[in-house]
């Protein structure tokens, strides 16, 4: 039984193994790997013309998140979508991922490729921290925001006392996820495995592209960054950049990470103020309710995304 066993195992990993380096000849990256200083991030540029259009994507979301909003944002502006350091089909970096390193990577890979401002922002969930680092840093050369569902300044500290009531043990660790990954059992079993966590639609690029050893480090690191993140962007004022937010108006199920019921409305009350805040960033700041959306409405309505970005460019 045991010699079974281990050859199931075995059998799993060299499965893999051949199927990862397969996908890696059926996926080439569409857009172009570009030194960001010790590495290479991939950036895809869509489109002509200015403002340049940047998308910075959520935790564990990649260039293929936003789904067909740049094309159609390609129609009047230059658009760029990229992968964070380990993420899909961007290389590893050497340097801790905190948001100051996320930013100058981006700028730096940007500059390298010839392209320049004026930026207009786009952040969704973490990525709107990132996003609002990178104007601060960077203010002179962005001439708008949008904050799509991005989370709050003061996540971190104000769930904290909540989770650890809720008993909230987090996702797995980046090894334990390897380790699915290298076995083989995602792949076999990726509907069972990843309901929940990756639209349906979105599973076999997520297998094929996304779930490698780096980007679960990566996604692992960046969250155990985003409390400094949060440090470097508290008390934020950008003067009169024109800023958007983009809320939620459906709450988030927080059943499905174990949360109870009170936990959840408490969880929602605090993220929803946490957008109201947002409003203070910005003299010319405007909240705009997604009233079908969940957390993820660049998937839910990516029409409204992709309007709110325009009205700021008229």
């Amino acid at each position: 039984m045991t010699s079974l066993l281990l050859l199931a195992i075995g059998s799993g990993f060299a499965y893999e193994a051949i199927a990862s380096k397969q996908s890696a000849r059926n996926y080439p990256p569409p857009g172009k790997l570009v030194d960001a200083g010790g590495y290479n991030l991939h950036l895809v540029k869509v489109g002509t013309g200015s403002p340049t259009i940047l998308l910075e994507a959520g935790s564990g979301e990649t260039s293929l998140s936003w789904r067909q909003i740049p094309d159609e944002l390609a129609e009047f502006a230059t658009v760029v979508s990229y992968d964070r350091a380990g993420y899909a089909w961007s290389e590893p970096a050497n340097s801790d991922r905190t948001g100051e390193n996320i930013v100058r990577e981006l700028h730096t890979a940007l500059e390298k490729e010839g392209i320049h401002g004026p930026y207009l922002l786009v952040g969704h969930s973490l990525g709107g921290m990132y996003a609002r680092l990178f104007a601060e840093t960077y203010r002179d050369e962005v001439v708008g925001l949008v904050l799509i569902d991005a989370r709050p300044e003061d996540d971190e500290r104000d769930t904290a006392e909540i989770l650890k009531q809720e008993k909230f043990v987090g996702n797995p660790s980046a090894s334990t996820l390897k380790l699915i990954k290298h076995s083989g059992l995602l792949r076999l079993l990726k509907d069972e495995l990843l309901n929940g966590q990756v639209a349906k639609e979105d599973r076999e690029q997520f297998v094929n592209v996304i779930a490698k050893g780096s980007f679960f480090e990566a996604k692992e690191e960046e969250g155990n960054w985003a409390g400094t993140t949060e440090d470097a962007i508290r008390g934020q004022r950008l003067g009169s950049l024109p800023v958007r937010i983009i809320a939620r108006g459906m709450a988030q199920d927080y059943a499905q990470a174990g949360i109870s019921e009170e936990g959840g409305r408490k969880l929602e009350s605090i993220w929803q103020a946490g957008q109201q805040k947002m409003l203070g960033i910005s003299t010319d700041s405007q909240l705009i309710v997604a009233e079908k959306s969940g957390h993820m409405v660049i998937h839910d309505e990516p029409e409204l995304v992709v309007e709110t970005i325009r009205s700021l460019l008229k």
